[in-house]
């Protein structure tokens, strides 16, 4: 990467660590160089409150007199999942099916990350539908925000209605353009 602090740069790497309470992480180039801070603004102007660790990232940066920082994200991918279901919940289910079910759009009720789960609601249906951490882990997310808005794909679970795949609502958006 050039010194010039006024130039803008396109990078390509990984989350190394995102803490959406301290409101910044930090990316590491796949062209190695310094880490680059990305801070949470940055990251909901993407539409996205937090980014799971891990996740492959495409990053607009420049230079600062402190270092190297994020001032657009481009496009996060889930880190590399395992090919074991995450719950039981989905040990039955078609991985083919699941991925042809709808992303719906809903909205956060609540999340508690030291719990490890939450609730959202669909629009247009009265019932809750569950969040689980591990579900946000391989979606590519670390956390949520009470009202944040989303699109998820829903199945019936043991327990009920759950979230098998959790995304932030600007990444469909953004999927249906293409």
């Amino acid at each position: 990467m050039a010194e010039d602090l006024n130039s803008m740069y396109h990078v390509r790497g990984q989350v190394k660590w995102f803490d959406p309470t301290k409101g910044f992480g930090f990316v590491v180039s796949d062209e190695g160089g310094p880490d680059i801070l990305l801070h949470i603004n940055v990251l909901r102007n993407f539409g996205q409150s937090s980014v799971a660790d891990g996740s492959r990232v495409e990053v607009v940066t420049h230079r600062t007199e402190r270092g190297v920082q994020a001032v657009e994200v481009i496009s996060i991918a889930p880190p590399e999942r395992d090919e074991t279901p995450v719950l039981t919940d989905f040990a039955d289910l078609d991985p083919e099916l699941l991925a042809q079910a709808p992303l719906e759009p809903a909205r956060v009720k609540w999340f508690d990350k030291g719990k490890g789960f939450g609730f959202a609601n669909i629009y247009g249906r009265p019932e809750d539908v569950f969040l689980h951490i591990e579900v946000l882990r391989q979606s590519g997310l670390a956390d949520l925000q009470p009202g944040e808005a989303l699109a998820v794909r829903v199945i019936e679970g043991k327990r009920g209605r759950m979230a098998a795949e959790v995304q932030a609502w600007e990444y469909e958006l953004t999927q249906k353009k293409q």
